[in-house]
């Protein structure tokens, strides 16, 4: 009996993992690969802009933001509003088609944008620019709404996003 008890408790431990991003996943759309196909879908619902989160297995900020920020109901009903949200693994094979059309891996897009550390989260406006960059993680999730807000406002146009966040801290 002890045999099967630790057998069950390493699946256990094995599984977790999986467990947590399929309980954490509703926070991202299904990746189809095709960024150009994304944005359309994210122009024709209505969305502020498309968020790439580039993340890699091991990493303690991604998991942060796994087990911290992204299951948070608020947090999910304010991205899903406002914003197409796509996972994307730097060190991935999963072919990604670019916004110019370009195949590539997620490895290789990620680094073709030079993203160099994770978790780094890229919004795009509706066109395909890239409009904010923020790397590593958002220690809660209010920031990770203020960085939402950051986007969905425009601010961004005129601040950084530390700025603005001790702007909005001060009540401006």
């Amino acid at each position: 009996m002890g045999v099967i008890r630790h057998f069950l408790i390493l699946l256990l431990a094995l599984a977790s993992p999986y467990l947590l991003a399929a309980e954490t996943g509703s926070l991202f759309s299904l990746n189809t690969g095709d960024l150009k196909a994304e944005l359309a879908d994210a122009r024709s619902d209505g969305k502020r802009a498309l968020l790439l989160f580039f993340e890699q297995e091991g990493c303690p900020g991604c998991r942060h933001m796994k087990e911290h920020v992204f299951p948070r109901k608020d947090v999910q009903d304010y991205y899903r509003r406002h914003f197409v949200s796509l996972a994307v693994d730097i060190h991935g094979a999963v072919p990604v088609t670019d916004f110019a059309g370009r195949q590539l891996s997620e490895k290789g897009y990620a680094q073709a944008l030079k993203i160099r550390a994770t978790p780094t989260f890229v919004f795009y406006d509706l066109s395909g620019s890239e409009i904010v960059r923020i790397v590593g993680p958002l220690e809660t999730p209010e920031d990770f709404l203020l960085l939402g807000d950051f986007v969905t406002s425009g601010a961004y146009k005129s601040r950084s996003f530390v700025q603005y966040k001790i702007d909005r801290t001060k009540g401006g």
